[in-house]
């Protein structure tokens, strides 16, 4: 299934992509995504719904993210060698982690807003997990199990806050608006191998990102084993599990470092196989 949330910011409502790709309504089964209804018994139920008896949703209303009240969002750093070279970074040797800031969540298509004073906005198109159940100490054999679904991310970067300004990468993660996710939540049987999805990001018009989560380092059954042994995740969290490369600081011309960083009215577009694609524009900081 593809689980979505639409509507204007603060009334949405839940919806499904049917099989023909149109947007059905369903208000009348559920109030909406929320944690509770993304265990695997949730899921089967709306799984047997007829989806052709569902009201159409017509014209093209405001794609949301497709989790509401999301509790935890864990991302993963530097989880393609590639990426993590054009960086200037070593690959590291156990998953980095680091948290985005829960208001910066947003619509995959909603704006993309520049922080006050920011210098070094940056792109990273990554696969989203989304927790199903709560998950502690689990092991990488039954790590998916775990799993709701799939969706795209865009972890939009500050770079300065993140590497210049001391202390943790978080300051650089979680600036409002800085979390697009969806437009879908892909629910894992109709992802069988998360590690084999195609990936990619164009700033305007230009193709910046072209990658795969096959050369993540660290596979998605051993990123929500490894976070279950710290902390308990929770039905709603989402796990955003690295970028591959061609982000903006890590543009060279000529073998010299010419890093490019977004500013007003760049239009970011984005995608992972299957999971849907995003859009954003970008804006200048406003209170």
């Amino acid at each position: 299934m593809k689980l979505v949330r639409y509507g204007n910011p603060g009334k949405e409502k839940p919806g499904l992509i049917d099989a023909e790709g149109k947007l059905r309504d369903l208000s009348a089964v559920i109030p909406d995504i929320t944690p509770d209804q993304l265990d695997d018994k949730a899921l089967a139920k709306l799984r047997k719904l007829k989806t052709d008896k569902l009201p159409l949703v017509k014209g093209k209303p405001r794609m949301a993210c497709p989790v509401a009240g999301v509790g935890k969002f864990i991302a993963i750093g530097l989880n393609y060698a590639d990426h993590a070279a054009e960086s200037n970074m070593p690959i590291p040797k156990e998953p980095i982690v680091f948290m985005k800031a829960t208001t910066c969540i947003q619509g995959p298509n909603d704006d993309v807003m520049l922080p006050k004073g920011s210098k070094k906005s940056d792109w990273e198109v990554e696969l989203g997990v989304v927790i199903g159940k709560p998950a502690r100490h689990v092991s990488q054999k039954e790590a998916l199990d775990f799993v709701a679904g799939y969706c795209t991310i865009n972890d939009v970067s500050e770079r300065e806050f993140q590497l210049e300004r001391g202390g943790t990468w978080d300051k650089g993660k979680g600036c409002d608006t800085f979390g697009p996710i969806g437009p879908w939540l892909v629910t894992r049987d109709e992802v069988p191998n998360p590690q084999k999805l195609d990936m990619w990001l164009d700033v305007n018009g230009q193709r910046m990102q072209t990658g795969s989560t096959r050369t993540m380092i660290f596979g998605v059954a051993k990123l929500v084993s490894y976070l279950s042994q710290f902390m308990t995740l929770m039905p709603g969290d989402v796990i955003t599990t690295g970028t591959p490369p061609g982000v903006g600081m890590g543009i060279k011309k000529d073998g010299q470092p010419a890093p490019v960083f977004l500013k007003k009215g760049d239009v970011m577009a984005l995608g992972i196989e299957g999971l849907g694609e995003q859009r954003q524009v970008v804006v200048p900081f406003k209170l």
